[in-house]
């Protein structure tokens, strides 16, 4: 197995975790309320609310983290595809 299979594999592992985590995210966005006036006896949707804004928050970090490690992990590729290819060469 060359390099660039493995590679692309750990790509393509680390591209769905990523791919599901955006839609995880998005289920969870669509939930949530920009806005919300609640009175004292809908102080349960509040919390619903909350919960819902701190799940988005931590999630955020490590889909910024895998979105990145992503697009690095594919330029590293298309660079070794790359200079293999140019070595191969007459």
């Amino acid at each position: 197995m060359s390099p660039i299979v493995g590679l692309l594999i750990g790509w393509g592992v680390l591209t769905a975790a990523l791919v599901i985590l955006l839609i995880y995210r998005s289920t969870l966005s669509m939930q949530k309320n920009e806005q919300l006036f609640l009175d004292e006896s809908e102080s349960h949707m509040e919390q619903a609310q909350i919960e819902l804004v701190r799940r988005v928050d931590k999630i955020n970090p490590i889909v910024r983290w895998l979105g990145a490690a992503s697009g690095v992990l594919i330029l590293v590729i298309a660079g070794l595809a790359l200079y293999q290819q140019l070595n191969q060469a007459p």
